[in-house]
């Protein structure tokens, strides 16, 4: 699929770095000066944040292509992503470019925060294929994005971007500023007042947000927090009980405070004393690691933003990481990151289990083990493992894990995992015995032939190799030891 971004900006540069570090190579358009430094930094962090957000194997990224013209940038393009800032002549003016360039069937997603896809169509050859895809910054980690416009192009949009982790909403009828920043604008204005009436400053409004519904926001958005608010008696309890109060003068929402000289400036100096010790990559990168941990959370709960990283992680694992053709399997790779290592700079004893952990998921999923058969309340538990520790491995260095099967039968399986560095040589090995089980009934149970049969697959390929010299030899001696003490 060819990928092309007009504008290369905070919104343009989370757009490439989505869509580069799910696979798709990105032809960019942007004319301002700072263009690559600005979109490289943004990759960076980007790049950062993935390899601690998921566990399942990457895609090999997606190639960063810059276009002297828009011309360049669109030309054979299956999907545009226009990305400009919010000026109706500017949009117009861009979209006319894309249009005498682009093929007829490209689709065009504008990452406008506040314009209808009616404006936007105004003098357009295609009206049809332009729609409104407006997300939320830091685009690369947020998975929402607003779709309107409807019609074949909304369809085939939502598709391309549920395809790279986005959850599009498609939204039915068009109106200004869409969903999301209309809410937003409610609490903007009112914070805003707050501020100017010398009530609070800016860092006790972001405290209370942060500390307070700002985290209920986070799993449970607002009517279904709501709804518990309501006790046992639910929504219609609480509507009953707090709906008057939606009456009384308690916000200014239809006035907004002078945004003059004053306020800019108090604003300004109180957000310096709140934040002004970081740069902005510091807090972008404090931000995305603590929407990480937040994502991880989710996750591990099968909620909300969790599920849409969970979903991405089985298409990473779905599509595994094979480096060359053949056998033993490559499935995973991993990069070493900063916190994997200990006070001598070497990886710890824990990240060699996760990273051998992880390279078992993914042959899980090679076998047909996927989130389909898991939800029949079959898995594969791990109940014997033992690790050699051959090498030391540094922070940033990458891991290929290499994955054997040495045996199976119809109730459990062997896998013998070596870690290899990028120049081949072995850093660690681990063998793993696993059991085929229902987990609904707690006991072992035989494999539905779907997994014998590419076992069986798989298990030739080995016996066609030469064996392990190693491979159960120190567990067999520590059980012969333990047996002659």
């Amino acid at each position: 699929m060819k990928i092309a971004a007009i504008g290369g900006g905070v919104i343009g540069g989370g757009w490439i770095a989505r869509f580069i570090l799910n696979g798709h190579d990105v032809r960019i358009f942007d004319p301002h000066p700072e263009a690559e430094r600005i979109v490289g930094e943004v990759m960076a962090n980007a790049s950062r944040a993935y390899e601690r957000l998921f566990q399942a194997p990457l895609p090999a990224p997606g190639k960063l292509i810059w276009s002297a013209s828009i011309a360049d940038a669109v030309e054979g393009a299956d999907y545009i992503q226009e990305s400009v800032p919010e000026r109706l002549d500017l949009k117009h003016k861009i979209i006319a470019e894309i249009e005498a360039a682009a093929p007829p069937s490209a689709v065009i997603g504008s990452s406008t925060s506040g314009f209808k896809p009616s404006e936007l169509r105004e003098g357009a050859k295609h009206p049809e294929r332009i729609v409104v895809a407006h997300p939320f910054n830091p685009v690369y980690l947020l998975p929402i994005v607003e779709v309107v416009g409807g019609g074949a192009a909304a369809d085939r949009a939502s598709e391309i971007l549920t395809s790279i982790g986005m959850k599009p909403v498609q939204i039915a009828k068009e109106i200004d500023a869409h969903i999301g920043d209309r809410l937003l604008e409610a609490v903007w204005r009112e914070a805003l007042w707050l501020v100017n009436d010398g009530i609070a400053t800016t860092e006790v409004i972001d405290d209370i947000i942060r500390y307070g519904f700002g985290l209920r926001w986070a799993q449970m958005g607002l009517f279904e927090t709501y709804r518990i608010a309501g006790g046992e008696a639910g929504m219609k309890h609480f509507l009953a009980q707090f709906g008057p109060a939606l009456k009384w003068p308690w916000t200014k929402l239809m006035d907004v405070p002078d945004l003059d000289d004053r306020l800019v400036n108090m604003i300004a100096d109180q957000s310096d004393e709140q934040s002004g010790m970081h740069s902005i990559r510091e807090l972008e990168r404090i931000r995305d690691d603590n929407l990480i941990g937040i994502f991880h959370a989710l996750k591990a709960n099968d909620w909300g933003a969790g599920q849409s990283v969970a979903q991405m992680e089985n298409r990473y694992y779905a599509r595994g990481v094979t480096a060359e053709p053949g056998y033993p399997l490559r499935l995973h790779q991993a990069r070493v990151g900063g916190s994997w290592v200990d006070y001598n700079g070497h990886m710890t004893e824990f990240r060699y289990l996760q990273v051998m952990g992880d390279a078992t998921d993914a042959f899980l999923i090679h076998m047909g083990l996927d989130e389909a058969y898991r939800g029949q309340g079959l898995s594969a538990y791990t109940v014997e493992t033992h690790i050699r520790h051959l090498s030391e491995v540094a922070a940033g260095e990458r891991i290929t894990v290499e994955t054997r099967l040495l045996g199976h039968d119809k109730k459990r399986f062997r896998l013998h995992h070596s870690l290899l560095r990028e120049d081949g040589s072995e850093v660690a090995t681990g063998e793993h015995m696993l059991v085929h089980v229902d987990t609904n009934a707690g006991k072992v149970v035989p494999m539905q032939d779907v997994l014998l049969a590419k076992l069986a697959e798989i298990e030739a390929l080995d016996l066609a190799t030469a064996p392990l010299d190693h491979a159960g030899r120190g567990i067999r001696e520590l059980r012969a030891t333990e047996a002659a003490a």
